[in-house]
Order: structure tokens, then C-alpha cells, then sequence
């Protein structure tokens, strides 16, 4: 049965069908969904492909639709439906049988209207969420649908037989589900066992056999019937035997095996025995309101955790904030060193340009004035100059073999950065284990019931919690001035209770505990408010003067 659920259930709204309607392609919706489905077409245009001006992309993407004959095999007048390009309806989500659902594309109907009398637009189209076959719908609108009469039938038998149905109580393996009861037998029996242990002849033809529905309710209001011995079942119980802790029928007392038990009257033994439950309820429920304090202090540490864990998370940042800082530092550091070298190198490079510059300039000049001297066709007059020139030539030569032609600087930065220790040191970035294993105790609960002020005293006592796992190793006890101002430690030390006295009279104190252990201190118990007694007239001391002229 459990198999055929997913077949009860509607493809749009994934709920059980309500009121199913049958398409012509024999799929099955809701009324309702059908009519949440349904596309109303434009007027001016058939319900055809019918393309976007301008932009290519189909809004409306039907084959052609004959509207002759709708219902028919031959001539369906479905067509394959290619959904919707970027229509609101398009299929946009999935029920919970993995078949397309399309969001509502109209408004609901009136609430005084079903689904299948509301008025239904003019060239309204309805696409199957399962096969995506599209129609269009005439005047009768979804009235035009066949309702489902046997789908609804079978969803109501699906509902009644999962609604906690009896089983039979005789089946000796997997029992059967009920389908009589004995009301004077008071059994509910299925075929099988009803035909091999509850024969309709003899004594047994006179016993009403009723449903079990109806079975169950003359149950539930017949009056209960009292128990009866198990040894012998014509016999009520009238005593207890001690020695078995069982009761026992009069019969047993005489003839059984608890002739020679100790027994007591059924009375008196129930009443001890509820007093004895009530006992024990009563240590269960204060192991219950243990359980609850305890409740509230996870929730309490799951409130703590959070706190902690940004004022962690806020620690961390600020941590990785300053170490990007220093590393933002030291790269403008270097980066400093790296103009400078570059400023250098420019400066060095830059003077041998100009050098060589000048330099060139001179030996072109000297070079084109030997040309021209070379010209002259006066023989004494150039034997005059020629020693000369040629010693200028010679010199001028040897200028540029004395390292002129090598740059004086290389263009290469001789600046390596090792960054391969810091490197290292970031990968082994991690976090220390600065706290000890064990956490810290838990906070300390006060106990009203043994805090009390007495004229300008107070004693206040606490406890660690129940369930609480981790010793403390002493407590602070913390009281503030009487006006609401600042709190101060009254107390530090492994009592669990103390009296302070010297409190100003008629006043109001707040006091808060709190435990310590090697780990670190626990929260804050509750604040308890304590008032202290109106004190009487103060009595007149002598001053340090009058006590001087004594």
C-alpha cells in the first residue's frame, strides 16, 4: 500500500488529489491546481508558434492545434509543448514525485466558487505537468474533464486503512489487519483466524461479531473489567503474595502453590506500593529538575560559545591585521632600497651617456677636420700640422681604448630577496595550546532556601551544579556598596557558604558568585538582591577629644 502513495498524489501541489479530474492524456490533477495551471493565449493570435518581434526567442512555443476535435485519438488537437521561453508560468520548480510543477498564472477563484465552476478566461491553455502535452479548453472550461471518481475512492480507503487500523490479535506471526470483533469474546480476529478459532456454530453462534471501528468504540466505552487470576480465570484477585510480589486469587491461597506464602490484602499493598511510586517519582523528578538546570547551563555554554568564539575570531583578525601591517612596512622598506638602486644605476649610466656624448662629438669634429686638411694640396703647408694631427689622432684613439666603450654599470639588480624563512614561518602559523585541557567549572548556583540577612548581617550559600564533572577549587563570592555602584570581592576561599557582617542597616545589596579552578573562573551565578533589617538609633561614642580630657 505504503508502494502506491506517490500514485495519490497530485504532480502539481504534491498533496493527496482533491476532486481529480482526468486529461485526455490520462494524467490526473486537482481541480484546483488544474485551474492554477491554466495559460490564458493572446486573442489576436492563434495558440501557434508565435515568435517575438525583434528577438528570436519564443514565447509562446506550440505545434498547431486542432480545435475541431480536442478529444480524440486520431485528431487529439494536442501538441508537443515546448514550454515557454520566459513567461512567468515557465515550470520552475519540482513537487515531491520529481514531476514539473508550474506556479499559479491567475488569480485563485472566488471562495464561494470550486475551482471547476469558476469562471475560466477566454483561449485558456492547460499543460500537462507530466507529459507537457498543451490544450486548449472550450466554453465548459474544466468542466469539460471527467472527475476521477475512482481515484477518489481509492485515496479514501488509502486514508481509512492508514489511520491506525487493528490488527488481528490470534495471528501467531506478522498479525493481519482486524476485520471483526468479538464483542462478548472481546478479541478482533481476521478471516483466517476468525473461521480456525471462532467458528459461527455452537456456543459461539451466539456472539456478535461488529466491524472493528465499531468494535473499538463499544471498547473504549464499556466499562473496564477487573483482572482476573491467571490460574484460575474465573476468579478475581483478593490477596498478594509477598514471597512472588503477585496477586493471587482465594483459590490459589488454598490449593496452589502460594497455600504457604505470606500474603496481605490487595488493598493495603496497593496503597504501599503507589506510595513506594511516589517515592520514587519524587527522587525522578528531582533528577528531572537536575536534567533541566542542566539544560539550561549547555544552553548557557552554547551562549558562551558564541561570545567566545567573536571574541576569538576579533582576536585572530586583529593578530593577521598586524603582521599584514609589518609585512606592508617591510615591502615599503625594500621597496625604498630598490628605487634607490634604480635612482643609481640611472644617474652612473646616464653620466657615461653624456661623457661619451661629448666625447664623440670631439672625435667627429677632429675626424672631418683631418678630412679636410687631407684635401689640401699645399705640401709644406700640411708637413707643417700633420706631426700634430696624427699625435691628436693617436691620442684621441687611446682615449677610446681605455675602457670608454664598457658600460660602467649593469643592468641587472644584484638584490635577492629571501623570503623563503618567512614563507616557512607562515605555513607554521598556527595556534598554541595555551589552555589547559580540562575547561573550567561550572557556574555555581545559589540556594535561596539557605540565604537569609539578619540586622546588618547576610549569609549566602551555594552549590555546584548537578551533573557538573569538573571540580572547582574555591569560589568568589562578590557584593556591591548597597547604592547599586561597582561589585567587590567579599570573599575568596573553598566554602560553600559565608556571612558577611558590618552591612549598612536598612539596605539594599546585590551578591553574585562565582568558581575558580587552574583552568580560569566560571560565570557569574545569578544576582541574588538582598535587604538588610532597619537598625536602631546609633548609640553617641565619646570623640577622640572627650576621650583625651578623661
Amino acid at each position: 500500500m505504503e508502494e502506491m502513495e506517490e500514485e495519490l498524489k497530485c504532480p502539481v501541489c504534491g498533496s493527496f488529489y482533491r476532486e481529480p479530474i482526468i486529461l485526455p492524456c490520462s494524467h490526473n490533477l486537482c481541480q484546483a491546481c488544474a485551474r492554477n495551471i491554466l495559460v490564458q493565449t493572446p486573442e489576436s493570435e492563434p495558440p501557434q508558434s508565435r515568435r517575438a518581434s525583434g528577438s528570436g526567442v519564443s514565447d509562446y512555443d506550440y505545434l498547431d492545434l486542432d480545435k475541431m476535435s480536442l478529444y480524440s485519438e486520431a485528431d487529439s488537437g494536442y501538441g508537443s509543448y515546448g514550454g515557454f521561453a520566459s513567461a512567468p508560468t515557465t515550470p520552475c520548480q519540482k513537487s515531491p514525485n520529481g514531476v514539473r510543477v508550474f506556479p499559479p498564472a491567475m488569480p485563485p477563484p472566488p471562495t464561494h466558487l470550486s475551482p471547476a465552476l469558476a469562471p475560466v478566461p477566454r483561449n485558456s491553455c492547460i499543460t500537462c505537468p507530466q507529459c507537457h502535452r498543451s490544450l486548449i479548453l472550450d466554453d465548459r472550461g474544466l468542466r469539460g474533464f471527467p472527475k476521477n471518481r475512482v481515484l477518489e475512492g481509492v485515496i479514501d480507503r488509502y486514508q481509512q486503512s492508514k489511520a491506525a487500523a487493528l490488527k488481528c490479535q490470534l495471528c501467531e506471526k506478522a498479525p493481519k489487519e482486524a476485520t471483526v470483533m468479538c464483542e462478548q469474546c472481546d478479541v478482533f480476529y481476521c478471516d483466517p483466524c476468525r473461521l480456525r478459532c471462532h467458528p459461527p456454530r455452537g456456543p459461539l453462534a451466539k456472539h456478535r461479531l461488529v466491524p472493528p471501528a465499531q468494535g473499538r468504540v463499544s471498547r473504549r466505552l464499556s466499562p473496564r473489567k477487573v483482572s482476573t487470576c491467571t490460574d484460575h480465570e474465573l476468579e478475581n484477585h483478593s490477596m498478594y503474595c509477598v514471597q512472588c510480589k503477585m496477586p493471587v486469587c482465594y483459590q490459589c491461597l488454598e490449593e496452589g502453590k502460594h497455600s504457604s506464602h505470606e500474603v496481605k490484602a490487595l488493598g493495603a499493598m496497593w496503597k504501599l506500593h503507589k506510595s513506594q511510586l511516589s517515592q520514587a517519582l519524587n527522587g525522578l523528578s528531582d533528577r528531572a529538575k537536575e536534567a533541566k538546570e542542566f539544560l539550561v547551563q549547555l544552553r548557557n555554554m552554547v551562549q558562551q560559545i558564541q561570545e567566545n568564539s567573536v571574541e576569538f575570531e576579533a582576536c585572530l583578525v586583529a593578530q593577521c591585521d598586524a603582521l599584514i601591517d609589518a609585512l606592508n612596512r617591510r615591502k615599503a622598506q625594500l621597496l625604498a632600497r630598490v628605487n634607490k638602486e634604480h635612482e643609481h644605476k640611472l644617474k652612473v649610466v646616464r653620466d657615461q651617456i653624456s661623457h661619451c656624448t661629448v666625447k664623440l662629438r670631439q672625435t667627429t669634429g677632429l675626424m672631418e677636420y683631418c678630412l679636410e686638411v687631407i684635401k689640401e694640396n699645399d705640401p709644406s703647408g700640411f708637413l707643417q700640422i700633420s706631426d700634430a694631427l696624427i699625435r691628436r689622432v693617436h691620442l684621441t684613439e687611446d682615449q677610446w681604448g681605455k675602457g670608454t666603450l664598457t658600460p660602467r654599470m649593469t643592468t641587472d639588480f644584484d638584490l635577492s630577496l629571501d623570503n623563503s624563512p618567512l614563507l616557512q614561518s607562515i605555513h607554521q602559523l598556527d595556534f598554541v595550546q595555551v589552555k589547559a585541557s580540562s575547561p573550567v567549572p561550572a557556574t555555581p548556583i545559589l540556594q535561596l532556601e539557605e540565604c537569609c540577612t539578619h540586622n546588618n548581617s547576610a549569609t549566602l550559600s551555594w552549590k555546584q551544579p548537578p551533573l557538573s564533572t569538573v571540580p572547582a577549587e574555591g569560589y568568589i563570592l562578590e557584593l556591591d556598596d548597597g547604592s547599586g555602584g561597582q561589585f567587590r570581592e567579599v570573599y575568596v576561599g573553598k566554602e560553600t557558604m559565608c556571612t558577611v557582617d558590618g552591612l549598612h542597616f536598612n539596605s539594599t545589596y546585590n551578591a553574585r558568585v562565582k568558581a575558580f579552578n587552574k583552568t580560569g573562573v566560571s560565570l557569574y551565578s545569578k544576582t541574588l538582591v538582598l535587604q538588610t533589617s532597619e537598625g536602631k538609633a546609633l548609640q553617641q561614642y565619646p570623640s577622640e577629644r572627650e576621650l583625651r580630657g578623661i
